[in-house]
């Protein structure tokens, strides 16, 4: 082979290496983005109190229940954000 092939391999191979490598930290940054730390930590304490409710006396008038069926609601709906976001490339502060 020529100097001039392999100075065109090598350069191909250069080529193709940053364009993986941008692929790579492009969809790292997508991925950093989509992190919903804020809704991650509701969410994790929707499902404390929906425990603590679940574990109390049901001696509440109803009441309970309510807060129940609530904070149920609550989850689905924090859960049905963050997939809107993971699905739009929306991020959020942690």
């Amino acid at each position: 082979m020529t100097d001039t092939v392999q100075s065109r391999r090598g350069v191909f191979k250069l080529a193709a290496a940053g364009a993986l490598a941008t692929a790579a930290v492009a969809s790292g940054a997508v991925e950093a983005e989509a992190y919903q730390g804020n809704m991650e930590r509701a969410l994790s304490s929707l499902y404390d109190a929906l425990a603590s409710l679940r574990e109390s006396t049901p001696n509440k008038g109803g009441h309970r229940e309510t807060a129940i069926r609530l904070v149920q609601q609550a989850i689905a709906e924090t859960q049905a954000g963050i997939a809107y976001a993971d699905a739009h490339g929306g991020g959020g502060a942690e």
